[in-house]
């Protein structure tokens, strides 16, 4: 009896070990705040994830400094693949650089695939009378320190825009920090500050709507969501700088979950109704593989880490 016992508890082991992944709900931590972006984009790529496996993917949602506290968060999870992280340039490649962040990208995280990239467009509230990116800096250099802009934080793409003008315009212009880019466009709306170089998402219906005007994009080509706009680099030579967003797993995660996930992502990224939800969010959809994307994070942290250097740009403790 014993030894049938015994074959009957492997048989049961056996079973629970091969069970395919995911075999229950997966978690999905988002580190900026409902609404924006990051938080729309991995409603879309969850749900069709979702769709593949059969399981539920939950999105979690934990925002603040710039994106640092939800990179943390995820970095604490659990090593057994059910939950990871969308992680973008600014917690994930910038943060790093600017301040001690209570994680370590190449120790605490596994990356896993690039799912989209896109540029931010320069807004001002359209009570202001300035029409061009020219009347800005017009504006700037004639008020020192009277133009405030908003920035999603230190790293955010909004941040190392604005501070890449400076440096290369000299122009003294004030920060106002947000935990969001959503909370900065409202202030914006409110004329609690004058601009923000935000992502396309929270911006355009209010720039279709005609309460916020759009002067220029921040990529190295036109935006096609806004091909009558200039891109910023034709008025300040070199002011280019691309948002991008992937996925990580919190490190341990066994190579057979990457692999079987990174299978399911990338065809996920490549289903065409996900392209064309992410493209009306103002991004092109993308996908890598683990290490491609391993690499560019270095490739962007050596990036930034010279033009922090050069722009001596510097974050309060």
């Amino acid at each position: 009896m014993s030894r049938i016992l015994l074959c009957c508890l492997a048989l049961i082991c056996s079973n629970a070990f091969s069970q395919p992944y995911p075999s229950k709900p997966v978690k999905l931590i988002v580190t900026y705040p409902p609404g924006g972006s990051s938080d729309l984009m991995a409603r879309v790529f969850g749900q069709k994830l979702s769709e593949v496996w059969g399981q539920q993917v939950l999105i979690e949602s934990k925002p603040g400094a710039a994106g640092s506290i939800g990179m943390e968060y995820a970095a604490r999870q659990p090593a057994d693949g059910y939950t990871f992280v969308v992680g973008n340039i600014g917690p994930a490649a910038v943060n790093p650089l600017l301040s001690k962040v209570p994680y370590n990208m190449d120790k605490d995280f596994v990356p896993v695939s690039l799912i989209s990239t896109g540029p931010n467009v320069l807004v001002v509230n359209s009570a202001w009378q300035v029409k061009s990116f020219d009347e800005v800096l017009a504006y700037a250099r004639a008020n020192p320190g009277k133009l405030s802009y908003g920035t999603s934080g230190p790293g955010s793409v909004s941040h190392l825009s604005t501070e890449m003008l400076k440096n290369l315009t000299r122009a003294n212009m004030v920060e106002i920090p947000y935990k969001g880019g959503v909370l900065a466009v409202q202030d914006l709306l409110g004329q609690q500050i004058q601009m923000i170089f935000s992502d396309a998402l929270p911006a355009m219906a209010h720039i279709r709507a005609g309460k916020l005007r759009a002067l220029c994009t921040t990529g190295a080509q036109k935006f096609v969501l806004l091909s009558e706009l200039p891109t910023c680099d034709s008025t300040v030579p070199g002011l280019v700088v691309v948002n991008w967003w992937g996925v990580l797993f919190p490190a341990g995660v066994s190579k057979a979950i990457v692999d079987k996930f990174h299978a399911d992502m990338v065809k996920v990224m490549q289903d065409p109704v996900v392209k064309g939800k992410f493209a009306d969010l103002g991004v092109e959809a993308v996908s890598s593989s683990p290490a491609q994307f391993g690499a560019f994070i270095k490739t962007e942290m050596d990036k930034f880490t010279k033009l922090i250097k050069e722009a001596n740009i510097k974050v309060n403790p």
